[in-house]
C-alpha cells in the first residue's frame, strides 16, 4: 500500500499541488514542500507547479468578476460573507488588496471575484497577482519543506519511507482543520458586523 501511495506521490504530486493552489491551496502546497524535503518530489518544481496554481486560480476569478459579472455563480459570490468588505478594500487600496489578499484565507475566491468587478486595470491585476503568487508560493512551499525536516529533526532515523507519506498525509489534514476552523471563525464574525 505504501509502495503504490509513493509512486502516485511521485507520478501525479505536481498535477495535485498545481490543481489544489488554485483554490485555496495553502495545505495543498504545504504538504508538496513536506515531499520536496523527503525527495519525493523536486522542491522547485513544487514550487512552479505552487505558483502557476495560485497565479492562474486566481487570474480565473478576477475574469469571472470582469467578464461573467452577471452570472449566477458570480452573483452568489457576490452574497457571500466577506465580499462586501473585500470590494470596499479593493476600490480603496487595489495594488495592496491584490498583494494582499492571497493570504487571508477564505478570501481568495470571492477577492479574484471583487477585483475583476472593481476596474482595476488587467495589467496590474496580473503584475500584482503575479508578484503576490510568488510570494505565497515560496512561503507555503517553505513552510512545508521545515515541517519535513523538524519531523526529520524529531523522529530521526525512524523516518522511513512510509512514514514519511503518512506524516505529510498528518501535516496537510492539520493545516486543513486548522484553516477550516478559522475561515468559520472569521465568516461567523463577519455575519455578527
Amino acid at each position: 500500500m505504501t509502495d503504490t501511495l509513493h509512486f502516485l506521490i511521485e507520478r501525479y504530486g505536481l498535477i495535485v499541488v498545481f490543481i489544489g493552489c488554485i483554490a485555496e491551496g495553502e495545505s495543498v502546497a504545504i504538504i508538496g514542500g513536506f515531499f520536496a524535503h523527503q525527495h519525493v518530489l523536486h522542491t522547485a518544481a513544487v514550487y512552479i507547479a505552487a505558483f502557476m496554481g495560485a497565479f492562474i486560480g486566481d487570474t480565473g476569478f478576477f475574469v469571472l468578476g470582469r467578464r461573467f459579472s452577471d452570472h449566477p455563480r458570480v452573483l452568489a459570490m457576490r452574497e457571500r460573507p466577506g465580499f462586501s468588505h473585500a470590494y470596499e478594500m479593493v476600490r480603496k487600496h487595489p495594488d495592496l488588496f491584490v498583494l494582499s489578499n492571497r493570504f487571508i484565507y477564505g478570501m481568495r475566491l470571492v477577492g479574484g471575484v471583487a477585483a475583476g468587478l472593481s476596474g482595476i486595470a488587467v495589467w496590474r491585476f496580473l503584475v500584482f497577482n503575479a508578484a503576490s503568487s510568488a510570494a505565497w508560493a515560496a512561503l507555503f512551499v517553505t513552510l512545508g519543506y521545515f515541517f519535513g525536516l523538524g519531523a526529520e529533526q524529531i523522529l530521526g532515523k525512524a523516518l522511513l519511507r512510509h512514514e514519511k507519506l503518512f506524516i505529510g498525509l498528518g501535516i496537510g489534514l492539520v493545516v486543513a482543520v486548522i484553516a477550516a476552523i478559522a475561515a468559520h471563525k472569521l465568516a461567523k464574525r463577519q455575519k455578527i458586523a
